[in-house]
């Protein structure tokens, strides 16, 4: 399948990840355990996305000089695009997150570990699928129809579910591992297994952060197969596919401390992703009786999460400037 990316594209995108995910992983938040201030977490924020337009404008000055400003345009405005989405879609992943940490009574100083594992996980699982995903479409073009009904479908059943609370008492994984394995009740630092001894005998026993672990890989997963469609609807180029979505996830464990205490505040943000993924799907359905323009795709998904972003916190304005005088309050004078 055709791509912009050449060589040396793959090569310097994969320095850029390698040393965003180094910073991410290891320099935000520091290796202290402590709780990563808002402010702190939202200035780490508003450099990965400032990161992330700063490779679109790299990629857009690139493309102009070797391939022409139409291509340069439309390739750009794909990547802004395909990268709102995912990021949008990862918003979600984040929530649930917080409701796997809350459930399981994971502190905070213990969730570092974790989110790093989900983190790279992430990266990895929508590097296979993507290229498997592309090589799919290349063979069969008609698969397009059918991540388009998947989205349709996903984007009615998110709108219908929006107010649903996942059950994780009665969670199969869980208790699959638990039907399977030894499992404690208390933690033990940040090991995910210890060894414990009965009847003379040494037996390893898994820890609840090895349950959390296992939940935050299979949410990964299932946001995978939810948001790899999404970008396809925007463009097959097997570059443009894999740099969104990486740039999307890279920064998320800084999103999860900057929306740690805000989860309530966006309630609306499901429906909004709702009515994104079902205009996606159509838009894929309709891919080869009418193109949507880049442009336009653009101009829609920006209004659709910024219209839900504004309602959630108009919704209940005293509830938001509550979180933002606790906040102040926590840094203290000056």
């Amino acid at each position: 399948m055709e791509s912009v990316g050449g060589l040396w594209m793959w090569v310097g995108f994969t320095v850029i990840v390698l040393i965003m995910l180094a910073i991410d992983l290891f320099v935000v938040g520091g290796g202290k355990e402590h709780r990563v201030s808002m402010r702190e977490a939202a200035t780490w924020s508003c450099i990965w996305v400032g990161v992330s337009f700063l490779f679109a404008g790299v990629l857009w000055w690139h493309l102009d000089g070797t391939s022409g400003r139409a291509v340069a345009n439309e390739t750009t405005l794909a990547f802004i695009t395909g990268y709102l989405i995912e990021k949008s879609l990862a918003v979600d992943n984040v929530f649930v997150w917080l409701m796997l940490f809350s459930f399981l009574a994971i502190p905070l100083a213990l969730q570092k570990r974790v989110l790093i594992y989900g983190v790279v996980g992430a990266i990895v699982m929508r590097t296979v699928m993507i290229f498997a995903g592309v090589w799919l479409i290349a063979k069969f073009h008609w698969l397009l129809y059918v991540f388009g009904a998947f989205l349709l479908i996903t984007g009615i059943k998110m709108w219908l579910f929006a107010e649903h609370k996942p059950d994780l008492a009665n969670n199969p994984a869980i208790k699959w591992i638990r039907g399977h394995m030894n499992v404690t009740d208390e933690l033990h630092g940040e090991r995910f297994f210890v060894m414990k001894e009965e009847a003379g005998k040494w037996v390893r026993y898994a820890t609840p952060l090895f349950l959390v672990l296992v939940l935050v890989e299979i949410t990964d997963l299932i946001f995978a197969v939810d948001s790899i469609p999404a970008i396809f609807a925007i463009t097959t180029d097997p570059f443009i596919v894999l740099t969104s979505n990486v740039f999307a996830i890279l920064g998320l464990r800084a999103m999860y401390f900057l929306l740690a205490d805000m989860a309530d505040r966006f309630s609306l943000l499901k429906y909004g992703l709702a009515i994104v993924l079902m205009f996606v799907g159509v838009k894929m359905m309709l891919i080869d009786l009418f193109k949507i323009p880049v442009l336009i795709s653009l101009g829609v998904v920006t209004m659709i999460l910024a219209a839900s972003i504004v309602l959630s916190l108009r919704k209940n304005p005293k509830q938001t400037a509550a979180l933002i005088a606790a906040e102040a309050n926590k840094r203290g004078p000056g």
